[in-house]
């Protein structure tokens, strides 16, 4: 059984880049051999990622992340079972919302800035579809 889920967090250390680089490494050695896919935006110190796979290998991996000590403020935002994976090209792609048109969040929040703490899953999800329409997403592996 297929699920995607979708969280956001806060980072705890002030130096986001080398957060992000560690992430994406570890995810890029991790995710290929469990079967996981997903994305994951950045911005200030704001982290949101989807996740997709089989159900044990994503909840596993969410409970490593809600105790990872580079995250802080973690909050389950969207979590289903799906027929199919809409993010299959990616082991983990990326996208840093700092470099985004601020109309693009301003479509799906009050405010110019990712807060995904402040959206509903649903329109954190819209934003992450038309990231990927856009070709804001990079990392494809």
């Amino acid at each position: 059984m297929l699920v995607r889920l979708l969280y956001a967090s806060r980072a705890v250390d002030g130096n986001l880049n080398e957060t992000v680089q560690n992430i994406m490494q570890q995810s890029r050695e991790h995710n290929p051999q469990h079967g996981i896919t997903g994305i994951l935006c950045h911005s200030d110190q704001v982290f949101m990622q989807v996740l997709e796979g089989g159900r044990e290998a994503i909840n596993t991996l969410y409970s490593h992340i809600v105790r990872d000590s580079r995250h802080q403020d973690v909050v389950l935002l969207h979590y289903e079972e799906i027929s199919e994976r809409r993010y299959s090209g990616w082991t983990m792609g990326q996208a840093n919302l700092g470099k985004i048109n601020p109309s693009i969040l301003l479509k799906y929040s009050a405010l110019p800035e990712l807060n995904p703490h402040r959206m509903s899953g649903k329109m954190s999800l819209a934003l992450i579809e038309e990231l990927m329409a856009s070709a804001a997403i990079v990392g494809r592996a």
